[in-house]
């Protein structure tokens, strides 16, 4: 969709709460999980994300409270063979967010589309 400025896009987010409004996963945790996944660690996924190590561990912790079951197995032992690895659990939660986070900006657009099209191209004729 084109208007005089350019093009115009809806942007939306989701997130998973608790009903007292707590994030227990969203596209930020799919993301450190993502990395831990790919880096082997918490250690490296931080730096990879320039996120500090609490703060990850912190948003791992609230999401494994939250469903009762853990998301990574970790070994101790730092540079010399330590890590993290996801769960089974962990990684059924990256696919299934990632099926419903397409599925919704997927839909969003193609509403956003159908409402707004002819607006925006009644504003680009005048």
């Amino acid at each position: 969709m084109n208007t005089d400025k350019g093009s115009v896009h809806l942007k939306s987010k989701i997130w998973i709460e608790d009903d007292n409004g707590k994030v227990i996963f969203g596209l930020g945790r799919f993301k450190i999980l993502s990395a831990i996944e790919k880096y082997g660690s918490i250690n490296a996924a931080s730096k990879q994300l320039k996120m500090g190590y609490r703060a990850i561990w912190g948003k791992i912790k609230t999401t494994e409270e939250a469903l009762g079951k853990p998301l990574l197995s970790r070994n101790t032992g730092g540079s010399k063979g330590g890590g993290s690895q996801l769960t089974p659990v962990a990684k059924s939660l990256l696919k299934e967010f990632r099926k419903v986070h397409n599925h919704v900006i997927n839909k969003s657009d193609d509403f956003f589309e159908g409402q707004f099209k002819k607006l925006f191209n009644e504003n680009n004729e005048k």
